[in-house]
Formats: C-alpha cells, structure tokens, sequence
C-alpha cells in the first residue's frame, strides 16, 4: 500500500511516464462507515474528478472507466451495504471532447444528475458544482 504522502511525490517524480495507475487507497470502514477511496490515475490533460458527501464521509477520487456499484468496482466497499444502490449502479469515463461523465448501468433505483433522471447507457456530462444522486445518496462534483 501507498501512502498519500507517497503518492503525491510519485506525481511529482519527472521519472513518471505518461500514464501511471496506483491501486485504490481504502481506508478502513470503521463503525460510523466512514469510507474514503482514493485512486489517483495520472494522465496528461485529464483533471482530477472528485464526488463526495461530508456528512456521510463518503470521498471518491474518479477512475477513468470505473464502475460505482454495490458488487463490481473499486468503489464497492463504499456501497455494499446500501441496498438500494445496484450491483453495478454506474460508472465513470473520461471522453477528450466532453470531459468527465457518469452513465447510469439501468441501475434499479436510478442516477440523477441535478435532480434529472438519467436514461441508461447515455454518458452525461458532469462538472464543478453538480450534484450526482446515485439511488439515495448525493454526491457533490469537483473538477480540478
């Protein structure tokens, strides 16, 4: 495991290639839920995304690709409890010409993006000051 401390360094390190992928940082869950997942993928050009909610400690650092949901993806353990969250909810991409995206998977409860309903399998762009709502848990964008 890396350390954050670590991790910020090898951004740093002009030994880097292009693209470097760290495995996810997860702290442990204790009984509060506090969960915090990290995953720092370095990529030219592509910003940091991140999607979290204070009051339930929840803090993700986006993955290009990545699938949110309650059995499948670097973010599993933030949501295996929750059932009203799917198996595989939604996931987020990075397209060049739009920027950072969610796709709800035709999740049970649903994504929303702003309080509008997503339509399954179509990419929506999303940005500073958005708010994701995956089934009942939102989520405030950041797009550094």
């Amino acid at each position: 495991m890396v350390s954050y401390d670590e991790l910020v360094e090898q951004r740093r390190s002009p030994k880097q290639s292009s693209v470097s992928s760290v495995s996810p940082l997860i702290t442990s869950m204790p009984e509060s839920r506090r969960a915090d997942v990290q995953q720092t993928t370095t990529s030219k050009g592509i910003p940091t995304l991140t999607l979290y909610n204070p009051s339930l400690n929840i803090r993700i650092t986006g993955i290009n690709g990545a699938v949110i949901g309650r059995r499948q993806g670097p973010y599993q353990s933030l949501f295996e409890g929750n059932m009203y969250i799917s198996g595989v909810h939604a996931q987020l991409i990075y397209k060049s010409d739009t920027g950072w995206c969610i796709i709800d998977k035709n999740s049970s409860n649903g994504t929303k993006l702003n309080q509008r309903d997503l339509q399954p399998d179509i990419p929506m762009s999303i940005k500073t000051g958005d708010i994701v709502t995956l089934a009942n848990i939102n989520l405030q964008v950041s797009v550094n």
